[in-house]
């Protein structure tokens, strides 16, 4: 197994390592929370450009706006953590932020 850092990205990569092959590609959703519905339209259409493909949702448990970005890549960490910088800096431009991803493997 891939020796992965001791953060909570290397966590659920050693969590997906151990029932899916790490060096294919596979679908990985990242969470990025906005204030509102037209926020998270324009990061949709910013995270588009970038190749994700995105989806608009309102959490009702949470009372709050998620835009879902998805994109098929190798899960290595370097990947994940880059995608999550990628969308917190595009999140930060209409007030939202990273907040995590999951993936169901490959």
């Amino acid at each position: 197994m891939m020796d992965y850092p001791d953060d909570a990205d290397g966590a659920a990569l050693r969590r997906i390592a151990t029932r899916c092959d790490m060096s294919k590609p596979m679908d990985i959703d990242f969470v990025v929370s906005v204030p509102d519905q037209a926020a998270g339209a324009e990061l949709a259409r910013l995270a588009a450009k970038r190749g994700y493909t995105p989806s608009l949702e309102f959490d009702d448990e949470a009372e709050e706006w998620i835009c879902y970005c998805a994109k098929r890549m190798v899960p290595t960490y370097e990947a994940v953590v880059a995608a999550q910088r990628e969308l917190d800096e595009l999140g930060a431009e209409v007030g939202g932020y990273s907040d995590g991803w999951g993936t169901f493997g490959g």
